[in-house]
């Protein structure tokens, strides 16, 4: 039987699975703070048992804010007869009960064998980038999990998990609209308004449109494809040509060729306007988008509205009047509340030929009704 060997410095294999506060649970949105899992099999065992009441005397440890604590359970009378339960903050469970995450995190071999197969409990400890920090065997002694509390007990404040100061990869460009664009974009968003924004999320085979305040509070003007706005879009393209894909090419060695959404939107501070934590190409009908773009529009009439990657950090980021922040859309990233004022965006993604394919071929898995 081959099982799956995790070392310290790995990325943390990314997965999907319903936990007790989620039917469909995106593991590595969870992004930002340190992570401990605790792959125990079976609540029900007297291994699990010392393991979880450890997690209850150090209940304080777990806040959703420095940590949170995931116990991975593949015995579905955990979940029936209520062995375990969420606290929140910081403390769930994964009911992992077609065992695809202890396969894939090595618990159990990759590929089911003939034998019987054996569990094998662990620890794992993430770092706020969901990278390997820590991996400790169940021990017959327990050893093992005063050693673990101890760790986390002294972990580093976040920003310093990395022993070094570290910055999100994103390009910051100023100059890239001038101030009677942005003017002319806001003036357009005013006269027109904008209708609440929506974000994707996979659903089966369906890639539907969710409205989620809860997630996200934003209001967006689409330019319409009439005539009066094709030459406002190719006064726009001919900028982004001009001004934001050489720099791509540059930093990150990628062609351009396309661009996707001609929108201007708005963050109030009356709602205090906000997007939380997520990638932009997580569904079936996004896969395509390579690179997400804020363009500023009036940087200097409100305050919040900054962009935060929380895999590298508590820094924020904020493009000036007419600059633009670029960035991968693999990167885990949100938009902090707008504090005062109103915050106006224009919020294009860029793709090539290659990327054009994935989206042609996934078009059919767009909800068009949502």
């Amino acid at each position: 039987m081959a099982f799956i060997h995790l070392s310290v410095g790995d990325p943390a294999p990314s997965f999907v699975q319903r936990s007790t506060n989620n039917e469909r649970f995106v593991f590595n949105a969870v992004a930002g703070r340190y992570i401990l899992l605790c792959f125990m099999g079976s609540a029900a065992s007297k291994h699990s048992e010392k393991r979880i009441s450890a997690i209850q005397a150090n209940r304080n440890l777990f806040d959703d804010k420095k940590i949170s604590f995931f116990g991975i359970s593949i015995d579905p009378d955990d979940e029936k007869n209520a062995r375990v339960k969420e606290q929140i903050p910081g403390i769930r469970y994964f009911w992992d009960i077609d065992k695809s995450v202890s396969r894939l995190y090595g618990a159990l071999p990759e590929k089911l064998g003939a034998e019987p197969e054996s569990y094998k409990p662990f620890w794992v400890l993430l770092d706020p980038a969901l990278r390997v920090l820590d991996i400790a065997a169940f021990r017959s002694d327990h050893q093992e999990i005063a050693t673990i509390m101890k760790v986390i007990r002294n972990l580093p404040a976040l920003d310093d998990h990395a022993g070094a100061s570290i910055q999100a990869p994103v390009l910051i460009l100023p100059r890239v609209f001038e101030p009677d664009l942005c003017k002319h974009l806001i003036g357009l968003y005013q006269k027109f308004g904008g209708e609440k924004s929506g974000f994707m999320r996979q659903q089966g085979e369906k890639t539907v449109l969710v409205h989620d305040e809860s997630h996200k509070k934003r209001k967006d003007f689409t330019f319409s494809e009439q005539i009066e706005h094709e030459g406002l879009r190719t006064d726009i393209q001919r900028r982004v040509m001009r001004r934001i894909v050489p720099e791509i090419k540059k930093a990150f060695q990628f062609e351009i060729t396309r661009m996707e959404r001609y929108i201007v939107s708005c963050y109030e501070s009356e709602d205090s306007g906000f997007f939380r934590a997520h990638r932009d190409n997580t569904t079936k009908a996004t896969a395509h988008r390579r690179f997400a773009c804020t363009i500023n529009l009036n940087a200097e009439d409100f305050e919040g509205g900054e962009l935060r990657f929380p895999e590298f950090g508590s820094k924020t980021y904020r493009a000036p009047t007419g600059g633009a922040v670029v960035f991968s859309c693999s990167l885990l990233h949100e938009a902090t509340p707008v504090t005062q004022g109103k915050r106006y965006a224009f919020l294009p993604f860029f793709y090539d030929e290659a990327a054009k394919k994935i989206r042609d071929e996934n078009a059919k898995f767009l909800d068009i009704a949502s």
